[in-house]
């Protein structure tokens, strides 16, 4: 084969290869429809027809390149996790005193979800069909956030096993996460954000000081 039929073969897109481009860009155009439709309405407002319509697709081809609209929602969610993940992020340098970077992430998770509301809530609402786990996939990419909690504990706590680690790190993002969400949903009582933030502090701190002052290992030891 001489150099100019080799170019000329090298050009030439093999029809997998497209097929899986195109593809590729009609779940990305249904995620980011997908999204839009979330943050504007939340959950509820996440239709097929509308979907396909926002996508420039038939409503079959939905299910061309997604298992079912659950399978869309949990790619949505992985997009979220993603954009957290990205705020969340330290700058470089060094890294702060654990109980400061626990501070900074608290912060940060609370700025996310003011800002992104409805598809932070979307997280936690979303319930899969017919009670089914979450795949694999989507709780690595869950996991990647829990990571980002379990560093400063890391350093706050040289001496505590792994795995208790990671039960902490579960543990005061689920408090975090309570604080926010009646915060911001105002469930109790109106809060300003000051009030919200305060109080947000007041948890961290406590938690990183409560920490260090008990037994280690005592998180993960059973009754």
């Amino acid at each position: 084969m001489n150099d100019v039929q080799k170019t000329e073969s090298d050009s030439v897109e093999r029809p997998g290869a497209k097929t899986s481009a195109r593809r590729a860009d009609l779940r990305a155009r249904l995620v980011a429809a997908g999204r839009a439709a979330i943050a504007e309405g939340g959950l509820q407002n996440l239709k097929a027809r509308d979907l396909a319509a926002a996508a420039g697709c038939a409503v079959g081809a939905i299910y061309n390149v997604f298992d079912d609209l659950d399978d869309l929602i949990l790619r949505i969610g992985a997009d979220t996790l993603a954009r957290l993940e990205h705020g969340l992020a330290g700058a470089p340098g060094p890294a702060p005193e654990p109980a400061e970077e626990l501070l900074r992430l608290s912060r940060g998770y609370l700025s996310f979800a003011r800002a992104n509301k409805a598809l932070w809530r979307a997280l936690f609402e979303h319930r899969l069909a017919g009670g089914r786990p979450a795949p694999a996939w989507y709780l690595e990419d869950q996991g990647r956030l829990f990571a980002l909690v379990e560093a400063p504990l890391a350093r706050l706590l040289p001496d505590e096993p792994a795995a208790s680690r990671v039960l902490l790190a579960r543990t005061l993002f689920s408090a975090v996460h309570g604080v926010v969400s009646l915060g911001l949903e105002e469930k109790l009582a109106p809060m300003s954000e000051a009030t919200l933030e305060g109080e947000l502090e007041r948890l961290v701190r406590a938690f990183a000081a409560g920490s260090t002052a008990r037994p280690c290992g005592e998180a993960s030891r059973k009754d």
